[in-house]
């Protein structure tokens, strides 16, 4: 597809959203703030080519950002009226100043490159200290635009070209294709295997994430290597709880339940497993981070908000026999024991301050070892589901085998 082409096609996806609501489009104003017709239109002020998927019926969206490094931002179950889904940083955008650490915009489904940190970290320079002062997102995640590949009613493809060094100072050269679908509510009911039901309101897509190795020489435990990382932010809430089901067994041969320490320990008031699940508080006040390995994890994690009536599920690709790199800040650990799945409550920082906050699901890819022109594909998908307890309840038995009635409180 020509620029042209693709710029015409851009705008006729926005036009046709709004054609009939032109006058509610003239300012933000018009939208209340927190919907998703509220979060189109001030997106739309930092980004002229939005792109906007959406099933048949209308009224399930997202918005998806080739300006902001291929991010969905957020989504609807309900159209431009109904709750927008995804955290975004407005007072980040606002403020209008590029941070040499992160640019913090927000979106609900990010690709970024692991791992963060360790001994094949791509955020810190050879040999420096792996402390905040240090820390810097590359660039092609972080602040370039990607190129859109092709576009439809339903699916865009993005494409970017990398180069990031790591902490080995192997400058690492990669291809990345990424390509965002949503899905209608038949395709929600089959990939997950549920029947949501008709009182409740739904908006899902699927992520295929591949990564391409563009060096002349082969990715090994001695040059160092990357994998994929997914990302999900949405709004935290006083009452909203993150839910982790693991798989049960001795730590011998799956190990440890859970990490739980990323940022110190976290309360017992704020962490509780029962039975096989792990929950964690996603409020907003305490930064805390959780993560589970390729055998403990069930490739799906779920977030609950009673405030909003959203209940929230990920599922993600798992290699249970695969190497998963360590994220952790640590140059002399072992790089090869990681996770492969993390949660995330946003908190306040020793200053005081706060990106946020937001709380976020996240997956990773096995390690990349590659040869040149290899590949490695990671699948990522986000579900929400908007109703009351009554009606999300089904959907939580029948993923989680818990119900909504008896979450740990």
């Amino acid at each position: 597809m020509n620029k042209i082409n693709y710029f015409a096609l851009i705008l006729t996806v926005i036009i046709g959203w709004s054609c009939g609501n032109e006058k509610k489009k003239q300012n933000t104003e018009e939208y209340m703030k927190g919907t998703f017709g509220y979060d189109l239109n001030y997106l739309s002020q930092k980004d002229d080519s939005l792109i906007l998927l959406s099933d048949e019926g209308g009224k399930s969206q997202i918005i998806v950002s080739s300006k902001y490094q291929a991010k969905v931002f957020t989504s609807t179950a309900d159209g431009p009226e109904g709750a927008s889904l995804g955290f975004i940083n407005y007072k980040f955008f606002d403020a209008g100043q590029v941070d040499e650490h992160m640019n913090g915009y927000g979106g609900e489904n990010r690709f970024w490159l692991g791992p963060e940190g360790g001994k094949y970290s791509v955020y810190f320079a050879p040999g420096a200290t792996q402390v905040y002062d240090n820390w810097h997102t590359p660039a092609p995640i972080d602040t370039e635009p990607w190129n859109v590949a092709s576009v439809s009613e339903k699916a865009v493809a993005l494409t970017k070209d990398m180069e990031v060094t790591n902490y080995q100072g192997t400058a690492l050269k990669l291809h990345v294709d990424r390509s965002i679908s949503i899905l209608s509510r038949a395709e929600i009911a089959a990939g997950l295997g549920i029947d949501p039901g008709d009182a409740v309101k739904s908006v899902g897509y699927a992520t295929v994430n591949t990564i391409v190795n563009r060096n002349d020489f082969e990715w090994t435990t001695q040059t160092g290597t990357i994998c994929i990382w997914m990302l999900d932010m949405f709004n935290p809430a006083p009452q909203a709880l993150t839910i982790v089901p693991y798989n049960e067994g001795p730590e011998t041969e799956l190990g440890k339940v859970v990490t739980s320490d990323y940022f110190g320990d976290i309360p017992a008031d704020r962490l509780k497993i029962v039975g096989n699940t792990i929950y964690l508080k996603t409020d907003g006040n305490f930064r805390s981070k959780l993560g589970l390995n390729a055998k403990r994890t069930k490739a799906i994690a779920g977030n609950y908000d009673p405030d909003i009536k959203r209940f929230t599920v990920t599922t993600y690709d798992v290699d249970s026999d695969a190497i998963y790199l360590s994220q952790e800040w640590n140059p002399e650990k072992d790089p090869l024991t990681g996770d492969a799945m993390n949660a995330y409550n946003d908190g306040p920082l020793e200053d005081g301050s706060i990106m946020g906050p937001f709380l976020e699901l996240e997956s990773v890819s096995p390690a990349a070892f590659l040869k040149p022109e290899q590949s490695l594909t990671h699948k990522h998908s986000v579900y929400h589901f908007i109703g009351e307890k009554v009606d999300l309840n089904p959907i939580a038995i029948a993923l989680f085998g818990i119900s909504l009635d008896e979450l740990w409180d």
